[in-house]
């Protein structure tokens, strides 16, 4: 049981990098981690990317400096270990199936674009290209064909400045207004709806239980991918001091697991509903004092 580090042989931004693993658990790598001064952008679904410069130091740290085939051998037979089909899709990758997802829809690429730039914020962290990907994805996965409900997951966070509530009714507005010249009425009402439930996760009918499991379902993930969730969260609301994160993320946490079930299509809680209760319980775990 160890937290292990390869030799830096990975170019990027002028220097080499190696990979900080952990064979035990994430939890230990994480605190390994926190106590380097890592920052948490450099944790990549099993390890950390780690520069040359800072080998030596991580070495004297703890870390037991092994050679690549055996931190690889050894994450692997941990559990841990995160291939790349199995990865949170890169920004340029969620981009690319975001556009085919779009063209099948059959309605302006000046909207598309229009979305996809929200989207692509440079404040974003989680709530970004790659969640809108996902959702898609994850629309696809429960047999979810339906325009509408495709329309609402492109809408759903497309307002997007940390405000609950108001930027789900800001992103339902821009629906409206983006939609009314292209769409019946009824649908777009429906569009509008569907963007408003989702800050409330409460679907009255089969297109919110959609939506909402398809918004959801990166709860449901493997724990490497959900862990690139929690650090992407935990940068979009940089702006909150550890103490106040720890008791507002331990309220939504809370709220998530008392919600039974918390995926609302069969489908969905027989994809995402025990792995998801198990991430966020591990989670509040965590963050507990």
């Amino acid at each position: 049981m160890a937290v292990l580090i390869d030799p830096p042989r990975w170019p990027a931004h002028c220097t080499l990098f190696g990979h900080l693993v952990s064979d035990t658990s994430l939890d230990e790598l994480h605190d390994f981690a926190a106590t380097a001064g890592i920052p948490p952008r450099a944790f990549d679904h099993d390890h950390y990317d780690v520069p040359a410069s800072r080998h030596a130091e991580l070495v004297a740290l703890g870390a037991v400096a092994v050679g690549e085939r055996e931190l690889v051998r050894r994450l692997a037979a941990s559990g841990l270990r995160v291939r790349p089909r199995d990865k949170t899709p890169t920004r340029p990758a969620a981009r690319a199936l975001a556009v085919q997802a779009w063209d099948r829809l059959g309605l302006p690429a000046a909207l598309r674009d229009d979305l996809l730039t929200r989207w692509s914020e440079p404040h974003r962290h989680y709530h970004d290209v790659r969640h809108l990907a996902q959702c898609l994805a994850a629309l696809g996965e429960l047999g979810g064909s339906d325009p509408v409900v495709e329309l609402a997951a492109w809408f759903h966070d497309a307002v997007y400045d940390g405000l609950p509530g108001r930027d789900e009714e800001a992103s339902a507005a821009l629906a409206e207004r983006e939609l009314s010249p292209l769409l019946p009425a009824d649908d777009v009402a429906a569009v509008a709806a569907l963007v408003r439930m989702t800050a409330t996760h409460s679907p009255s009918d089969t297109r919110g239980a959609l939506l909402s499991d398809a918004d959801l379902s990166i709860l449901g993930q493997i724990p490497g991918r959900y862990h690139v969730y929690v650090r992407d969260v935990r940068l979009d609301y940089a702006h909150v001091d550890d103490d106040a994160w720890r008791v507002g993320r331990s309220q939504v946490l809370r709220g998530l697991l008392a919600t039974d079930p918390l995926f609302r299509t069969a489908e969905g809680r027989r994809r995402w509903e025990s792995r998801a209760r198990s991430n966020l319980s591990a989670e509040l775990a965590r963050l507990a004092p």
